[in-house]
């Protein structure tokens, strides 16, 4: 399969070097002249000059659109509109409406659009999936996330901090991540209460996000923590089952090695029997998320995220920021 990558920054760097050996990069676009080339170059890929010339190559057979989130809608239907196969990075645009018109085009397209929700590929959520959903230790009762940025100076002057690029803050960035976790382990989930904040970075978006969810049958619930005054970077996603819990904490590099920890109830209670996994190794989720996308391509069914999946996320997102007095339809307008 011939591969095109819109967009040459941190994100398309990392698209391109996962793809396997049966792929080729035949393509890449990005506002920045010289960082289009310097991603082809190293592949032996052409740099174009546009967006839309590298969606309506004849030797481009699936794209990967890896923009700023006000780019991605417009570049999804492009490709989905020339049959292309697209995988788009989460969110899939800056507020809802924009991803709802993603999913009414890929359902007129005969192209396969898929969105990288990467950190349910992995090994520690996928083995707490496993766990949970093999049943041995009951059904879920709720789920505790916390997910968080280190600081770094000038953060508020990035992208990320204009409505305009991004469409949110820290829910729309690291949120949407654990939103999509906990709908992929435990199912259907509603917000019960939100709140978005700034505390402490100059800027139109918030730093920190804070979620109650329950599902529709009242039966399971999650408090969820996204945050980019972290100071130190955390990724910290334990489930609570009937009889056990079940923690990843870490996701390799900055936020520290991953590790499965799986703690099981005796029959008797008090302390549990503790069992860790670490996982040492370089962050692979990017190939496996891929190669699923490939699997799908061919009909198979895999974990990757449905466009579906990425509506559901920026849909509970912008009900927190109503709730909080945030109107980011506007502030993109303004910005």
């Amino acid at each position: 399969m011939n591969i095109g990558i819109i967009g040459a920054g941190l994100i398309g760097n990392k698209r391109a070097n996962a793809l396997p050996s049966t792929c080729k990069l035949t393509a890449v676009a990005d506002l920045s002249n010289d960082r289009a080339h310097k991603l082809a170059t190293a592949f032996g890929a052409r740099a174009e000059s546009s967006w839309a010339k590298l969606v309506s190559a004849s030797d481009v057979d699936c794209v990967i659109v890896a923009t700023t989130n006000d780019v991605i809608p417009d570049c999804a239907k492009a490709a989905l509109k020339a049959g292309k196969h697209v995988l788009i990075e989460k969110p899939g645009g800056r507020f809802p409406d924009e991803v709802r018109s993603i999913a009414d085009v890929a359902a007129c397209s005969r192209g396969i659009l898929r969105v990288g929700f990467n950190h349910r590929f992995h090994p520690g959520l996928q083995g707490a999936k496993k766990l949970l959903d093999s049943g041995v230790d009951g059904p879920l009762m709720y789920i505790r996330a916390r997910y968080g940025h280190g600081a770094r100076v000038g953060y508020e002057k990035e992208w990320r901090g204009n409505p305009k690029l991004g469409g949110g803050g820290e829910l729309l960035d690291q949120g949407v991540h654990l939103i999509d976790l906990c709908r992929w382990v435990g199912g259907s989930f509603e917000l019960q209460y939100g709140h978005a904040q700034t505390f402490f970075w100059d800027m139109p978006v918030e730093d920190n996000g804070f979620l109650i969810l329950r599902s529709p049958d009242r039966k399971r619930s999650a408090f969820l923590h996204a945050s980019c005054t972290e100071w130190k970077n955390l990724f910290d996603f334990e489930i609570f089952a009937k009889n056990a819990k079940i923690q990843i904490f870490g996701l390799g590099g900055s936020y520290g090695t991953e590790e499965l920890r799986y703690y099981k109830m005796k029959p008797e209670m008090g302390p549990p029997d503790i069992t860790v996994t670490p996982f040492p190794g370089a962050d692979e989720s990017w190939k496996l998320e891929f190669q699923a996308f490939l699997s799908e391509v061919d009909g198979r069914k895999t974990d990757i995220g449905r466009i579906e999946d990425a509506v559901r996320a920026i849909e509970i997102v912008f009900d927190v920021y109503r709730s909080s007095g945030y109107d980011m339809e506007r502030a993109i307008c303004n910005a």
